[in-house]
């Protein structure tokens, strides 16, 4: 400026006029520089999006042909299209692309959690659940030995470990829908796995976010990690339960799909928000929501409609992966991939099939569920991302990962069909008492999960203290969550002008007040529970001399005990927030007054509450449109239902659905199969039927008498009651 100044001090006014002009045309040349810098940068966008898509579109065409997994095709598009692929990269603006892949990762964590649910989970059970803490903590320790064997790092070690114990629901669903067994008892197996490590995966994620920031993590740390993520997770499912469904079925009545996809997307990213907010992943939130709405009545809505959006993201993170795959890093580091990949096969195998057989499933069930399993997906790919984004973990390790999850899902699908001709190996070259003592630990543990009757005492202790477990975590997540917002004040509390102290003590009454309802009803089941305990006592008395005594003892002491640390956790969580001593006592007191008013409105508010979770729970496992019309039963008045045994000796035994040609045959169908405790309702042609399987059959007298014989034979009884 002091040279412009100058010279236009020195300068005749004609040289003067004449400068100012061109420093007019100059600063609007800058104007337009900036405007074409921006459609540049547009059309770069625009460019590197169209790369994308039409290469992914092109592999996917040829991995479909070849009828390979297309998640890999959309990898191999990354490598193609990337920046170390010579002879020169197509992409040009790959952060713009790395972007777009945080999308996918959302909206594929958000399909993921469409896929959970708590009734499926609570089916399959601790099959489920030994077998995916044995794959998870054996896998674990395996890839953090290989990496010591390898000398990398130690953060190496923990991120790899954690890689390899994740399976990919993604290409285990795709590879089961391809081959027609996504109905059968492994299968369902593997999705409860599948679920339990999606769990488990998240608490992962939140863990090894906390190793990277600190560098290391102590028993306690852990501990109030997981405590924290559980709360977290506590909240959001039941406060989503309770309101979400509701939500979904609103809006679907207006029958609008915009209206009903505009909805999803913005309960997706909304809670993604909260839960960066709160110190957690993008995926943690995906997840959670997902399976929230997955327990909607109109999930299959909400999938068809979520599936194209998901679709398209996805594939641009698929694609992102391939762009940071080095070719050359892939060839220097072909050993540990092939001793990786060898290890996640029979890691897998191994740990799965012995955990889903110890639960007390047959030895071809448990292997075919190992077999199924035996392979790295999308949810090793985002702690990998998560390593390389914080920066913590080594720049190979990345591309490693990628190419023995390539490798393991090429093998799946061959796993998958040779698994029931290595059982039939197995049951002909294996020693028969080996054979023999699997056999019977199978039917003993089957016979002994019959046997046991159900204790009424025991199941209603066992469900109040589960409930009441969760009214404890719904008020200590109130709690933090007021302890939240007094460090982080939004910007509308602060205009009250309340103060530091002003705002803290309003957000304790606030809590305090919200966690009401569950401190009563947490309360009212401490007095029936020491009611309970108190009779279960007394009856175990030889004389009942002092029975009143003891009974009003126990009767008072269970709740009095259960109200003294209601008050000690509450004074622990809300120790931050806590007023001085007068305005302590006069919120108190106020509290007091409210609750001697409200005390029957928050006794509803809770039964509501607890109404509305079963009936959503209900409506879940029961839609309305499974009830029968009158029309309907006025038609199948003359139908009936029978029950057959498949025995050893049954003709059917061993057969598929297709190959009986039942309906053909008999004018019978067969409605459900029972096996192992588990329901197969409405059975595809590609179902087969095993020893002791419960077949149910609808049809017609003379039918059933036909189907009975095509089914068991001549002359059998193998029926069961109607």
């Amino acid at each position: 400026m002091r040279i412009i100044t100058r010279s236009a001090t020195t300068c005749q006014p004609g040289v003067l006029k004449l400068f100012c002009a061109s420093l007019c045309k100059f600063a609007v040349h800058l104007q337009n520089f900036d405007e074409v810098l921006t459609v540049m940068h547009s059309l770069a966008f625009l460019q590197d999006l169209a790369v994308v898509m039409i290469t992914a579109g092109l592999v996917t065409l040829i991995f479909h042909r070849l009828k390979q997994p297309v998640v890999l095709g959309y990898i191999l598009a990354g490598v193609i299209i990337g920046p170390h692929t010579p002879p020169y990269p197509l992409i040009h603006d790959e952060d713009t692309i790395k972007t777009l892949s945080e999308m996918g990762v959302i909206l594929l964590m958000f399909s993921l959690g469409l896929e959970f649910s708590l009734g499926k989970l609570k089916r399959v059970g601790a099959p489920a659940f030994i077998a995916a803490m044995l794959e998870i903590l054996l896998l674990f320790c395996v890839g953090y030995q290989i990496s010591r064997w390898f000398g990398w790092r130690t953060m190496d070690g923990i991120f790899l470990g954690a890689m390899l114990s994740m399976s990919s629901s993604t290409v285990i669903i795709k590879v089961l829908a391809d081959l027609g067994k996504m109905r059968e008892r492994f299968a369902q197996l593997i999705f409860g796995i599948l679920i339990i490590e999606d769990i488990l995966g998240i608490a992962m994620i939140a863990l090894l976010s906390g190793i990277a920031m600190t560098g290391s993590l102590s028993v306690a740390d852990v501990g109030l990690t997981l405590g924290k993520l559980g709360i977290f997770l506590t909240v959001v499912l039941v406060v989503g339960l309770l309101t979400v469904p509701r939500l979904i079925g609103y809006v679907a009545k207006f029958k609008n799909n915009e209206m009903m996809i505009i909805t999803l997307l913005g309960l997706c990213f909304g809670v993604s928000l909260l839960a960066v907010k709160l110190g957690y992943s993008i995926a943690l939130g995906a997840f959670v929501i997902g399976a929230v709405i997955a327990e909607a009545r109109e999930i299959h809505q909400v999938e068809k409609l979520i599936a194209p959006v998901r679709d398209m993201f996805s594939a641009i993170f698929f694609v992102s992966i391939g762009l940071l795959i080095e070719p050359a890093l892939l060839v220097q580091y072909w050993l540990p991939i092939l001793i990786i990949t060898v290890a996640v096969v029979i890691g897998k195998v191994v740990t799965c099939s012995f955990g889903t057989f110890i639960a007390g499933n047959d030895t071809r069930t448990s292997l075919r569920v190992g077999m199924g399993l035996a392979q790295i997906g999308e949810f090793s790919f985002i702690i990998a991302a998560l390593g390389l984004n914080l920066g913590v973990t080594s720049k190979f390790l990345y591309p490693i990962a990628v190419m023995v999850s390539v490798i393991t899902t090429l093998l799946t699908p061959y796993l998958i069909k040779s698994s029931d001709g290595l059982v039939t190996q197995f049951d002909r070259r294996a020693p028969r008492s080996i054979i023999n003592s699997l056999e019977l630990y199978t039917t003993w543990l089957g016979k002994k999960g019959e046997g046991q009757q159900k204790n009424m005492a025991a199941h209603f202790i066992r469900r109040w203290t589960l409930q009441m477990a969760l009214n404890v975590i719904l008020t200590a997540g109130i709690f933090l969550g007021a302890v939240f917002v007094s460090r982080q004040p939004p910007a509308w509390l602060e205009q009250f002008r309340l103060g530091k102290t002003g705002i803290d003590a309003a957000l304790w009454f606030a809590a305090v007040f919200l966690a009401m309802p569950l401190l009563i009803a947490t309360y009212r089941k401490l007095e029936a529970l020491g009611m309970l305990l108190a009779e279960l006592r007394v009856k175990q008395m030889p004389d009942d001399a002092r029975a009143a005594q003891i009974t009003a003892v126990i009767s008072t002491t269970v709740p009095l005990a259960g109200a003294i640390g209601l008050g000690l956790l509450i004074f622990a969580l809300s120790a931050p927030l806590l007023p001085s001593g007068e305005i302590l006592i006069a919120l108190l007191l106020i509290l007091a007054g409210l609750t001697f008013l409200l005390w029957r409105s928050f006794v509803k508010v809770y039964s509501k509450a607890q109404v509305a979770l079963h009936e959503t729970f209900a409506q879940t496992a029961l839609p309305k449109e499974t009830a029968m019309p009158a029309p309907l039963q006025n038609l199948l008045k003359d139908a009936k239902l029978q029950n057959f045994l498949i025995t050893e000796t049954a003709p059917a035994r061993g057969r598929f659905i297709r190959e009986l040609e039942l309906r053909t045959k008999t004018g019978a169908s067969i409605v459900a199969i029972e096996r192992n405790g588990t329901n197969l309702i409405n059975p595809g042609p590609e179902d087969d039927l095993q020893t002791n399987d419960q077949v149910l059959v609808l049809g017609l007298e003379v039918n059933l008498e036909k189907a009975q014989q095509l089914l068991l034979g001549e002359n059998s009884s193998a029926q069961l009651p109607r």
